[in-house]
C-alpha cells in the first residue's frame, strides 16, 4: 500500500484562521520537532511565546527571531528534570510576559535502545519518569497557579461559553494508551500523563481552566530520527501505521493549536489521537 502524503505544505505553516492575540503561551521543548512547529503556529496565531531549550542554543535564538524577537518570542535555556525546574520555567514566562494563559508541555525523553525490563537501570527509569513527568508536575502547579492569580470573575464556576480562563495541553504518547515494549520507562510516564490530564480536567473546569491531551504516534523528529533513519526499523514502525508514513511535526502542532482556541471550548479531559491511525490498527 503506498503512503498517504501529508498535505501540500506541511512543513510551512498554512494560513491560520485561529486566533491567540493577547494570549501568552509557555511552549516546552520549544527549539525543535514538535515544539518549534508549536512555536511557529502560535506567532502566527498572535500569540506571545516563550519556550525553553536545554542544548539547542543557536536554534532556539534563531527561532525566537524568525517570530518576533524579545517582545514577542522569548527563548530560555533551562533543564526540565525537576518540579523546581518547572516552576523556574513559568516564573521566567511570567517576568517576560506579565501572565500565562496557555500551557503546551511538550517535551520529553525517549531513549531509542531496547531495554528489556530485566535490564532497565535505575537511572534510565529515574531520568525518564524525572523529565517526562516530575516537571510536568512542577509547570502544571505552577501555571495553574498564576492562571488562578489571573481569574478576573469573582464567581469562577460561571463561566461564558467558548472563555476559558487558561488552556492546558499536555503531550502523551501511543505508548501511553497501548504500552510499547522494550521501553517500559517511556510507557509508564506517558500513561502517567493521559491520567494527568483526566485528574486535572474535572478539578479545574470549574475555575474555567480547560485541560487536554494529544498523543501522537511517530512523528518525524530529532527524537526519532535514531528509529526511523534504520530502514528495517522504519518499514516495520510505518507498517503499523494506516496512513502508512510518520506525521510532520506541524501535523501535531494543528491539534494543539485549536484545543487553545474558543472552538474547543467545551472539550476538556480528551486524548486527541494524532497517529495516523495506529491506535485502531494496533
Amino acid at each position: 500500500m503506498s503512503p498517504v502524503a501529508p498535505p501540500a505544505a506541511a512543513s510551512a505553516a498554512p494560513s491560520v484562521a485561529l486566533s491567540l492575540e493577547g494570549k501568552v503561551a509557555l511552549i516546552t521543548g520549544g527549539s525543535r520537532g514538535i515544539g518549534a512547529a508549536c512555536v511557529r503556529l502560535f506567532r502566527q496565531a498572535g500569540a506571545r511565546v516563550a519556550f525553553n531549550y536545554r542544548s539547542a542554543r543557536d536554534a532556539a535564538q534563531a527561532l525566537a527571531a524568525e517570530c518576533g524577537g524579545p517582545a514577542s518570542c522569548a527563548a530560555f535555556a533551562q533543564d526540565l528534570s525537576s518540579p523546581e525546574d518547572g516552576r523556574s520555567l513559568v516564573r521566567r514566562t511570567v517576568a517576560a510576559f506579565g501572565r500565562l494563559d496557555i500551557l503546551v508541555a511538550n517535551h520529553g525523553i525517549w531513549e531509542p535502545q531496547e531495554v528489556s525490563v530485566a535490564s532497565l537501570s535505575d537511572a534510565q527509569w529515574r531520568n525518564t519518569l524525572a523529565i517526562n513527568l516530575d516537571s510536568v508536575f512542577g509547570l502544571v502547579q505552577s501555571a495553574v497557579a498564576q492562571m488562578q492569580q489571573q481569574l478576573s470573575t469573582p464567581t469562577p464556576h460561571d463561566v461564558p461559553a467558548g472563555h476559558s480562563k487558561g488552556e492546558i495541553v499536555l503531550i502523551s504518547s501511543t505508548a501511553g494508551q497501548r504500552g510499547e515494549a522494550f521501553h517500559a520507562d517511556y510507557a509508564a510516564s506517558k500513561g502517567a500523563i493521559i491520567s494527568m490530564t483526566k485528574g486535572l480536567a474535572t478539578e479545574l473546569a470549574p475555575q474555567g481552566i480547560r485541560v487536554n491531551c494529544v498523543a501522537p504516534g511517530w512523528v518525524d523528529t530529532d527524537m526519532s530520527a535514531p528509529a526511523l533513519g534504520d530502514p528495517l526499523h522504519r518499514d516495520r514502525f510505518v507498517s503499523l501505521i494506516p496512513l502508512r508514513r510518520p506525521a510532520d511535526p506541524l501535523e501535531i502542532a494543528g491539534p494543539i493549536l485549536f484545543l487553545c482556541t474558543p472552538l474547543a471550548g467545551f472539550m476538556t479531559g480528551e486524548i486527541v489521537n494524532v497517529n495516523g491511525g495506529a491506535v485502531l490498527a494496533g
